[in-house]
């Protein structure tokens, strides 16, 4: 399987459904289902059960639903666009995320 191009912090857009056009980061990378979950993006309600303890109480909650990635795109820190992520690597022989549309480094 190829290695996820998206990581934790990165902000990133919605390209389709009820959230299309909205920004957030990235709080969660599941790699092994390819989603990640996206900060106040994809609000979901979850009905929670009363805990044994007094700590959790009953009721409705919103929890952040995860997303596919192929729904969402990094948006480049310059260009200020969504955008592909290609892998380059610098004369260090380090590899570095880089921006397709503007050449930037991510």
């Amino acid at each position: 399987m190829a290695t996820l191009k998206l990581r934790r912090d990165d902000t990133v857009e919605v390209l389709v459904g009820k959230d299309k056009g909205k920004r957030g980061k990235v709080r969660e990378v599941r790699p092994d289902e390819r989603r990640v979950v996206v900060a106040d993006v994809n609000i979901m309600k979850r009905h929670i059960k009363p805990g044994r303890s007094t700590a959790r109480q009953a009721g409705i909650v919103d929890v952040e639903a995860p997303l596919n990635i192929s729904n969402v795109a990094v948006v480049c820190t310059k260009c200020n666009r969504p955008t592909r992520v290609g892998t380059r690597v610098l004369d260090d022989g380090s590899k570095a995320r880089f921006c397709k549309k503007c050449g930037e480094l991510i």
